[in-house]
């Protein structure tokens, strides 16, 4: 049997993946800017000297990161309207994927907090900064030039991610390559182009944020 291609039904519905390619974008960018701060949180938590801080940062980590993303998201969407806590889809998925995203964050800030040498937190005392000072303009801008690489890879996996998100039926790249799927039955084309779209943006963010990390690299 020879198969024969044909992606005119795919072109036809172009524009809808292009929008669910875009989407997927937005739903990475949002979701990793709440997770940033989060995993921030949950950094300063876990190397906290406050047994009690210690304890609530490592076991959301451990929790989170031991628990499937789809059963975050289903949880989020499905679960909590039945508590009373009613969210669209498109926020129940940000705020799934904030969650997870902030459980490996948190163990990247953690790594590059305890990289900093402790000697500049002493310099910054000896010249008359206070600990937030400290903390905020020699501490954290350091290590997040540190993790810079690693924040560039968590924004790229949240987006491969966003893939998810049309089991809950938000309109992203995935979702739209389903529905067209589904209403043509070119299975093999539909997903060629849908797949060769996440390698071409992947590879676009990934390139912006490579030159990112030159820009804000530390000089050797």
């Amino acid at each position: 049997m020879v198969y024969h291609f044909n992606f005119s039904a795919v072109w036809a519905s172009f524009d809808l993946l292009l929008y669910g390619l875009g989407l997927g974008f937005i739903l990475a960018l949002v979701a990793n800017t709440i997770g940033v701060g989060l995993g921030l949180i949950l950094a300063f938590l876990s190397i906290s000297p406050n047994r009690i801080y210690r304890l609530i940062g490592t076991s959301y980590v451990t929790f989170i990161r031991n628990t499937p993303i789809l059963v975050i998201i289903l949880t989020v969407y499905f679960a909590l309207p039945q508590i009373g806590i009613g969210l669209g889809k498109i926020e129940s998925f940000i705020v799934s994927l904030a969650v997870y995203a902030a459980a490996y964050l948190a163990e990247v800030f953690r790594a590059g907090l305890l990289s900093v040498p402790k000697g500049l937190h002493e310099a910054g005392m000896s010249v008359g900064l206070s600990r937030r000072q400290i903390k905020f303009n020699i501490i954290l801008p350091l290590m997040f030039r540190n993790v810079l690489p690693s924040l560039s890879n968590n924004l790229i996996s949240l987006f491969k991610d966003t893939s998810l998100a049309a089991a809950i039926a938000v309109p992203e790249l995935t979702f739209y390559a389903r529905k067209i799927n589904v209403e043509t039955f070119r299975v093999v084309e539909t997903w060629m182009v849908a797949s060769v779209l996440y390698v071409l943006a992947c590879y676009l963010i990934a390139s912006v944020l490579r030159r990112l990390e030159k820009t804000f690299a530390l000089p050797v």
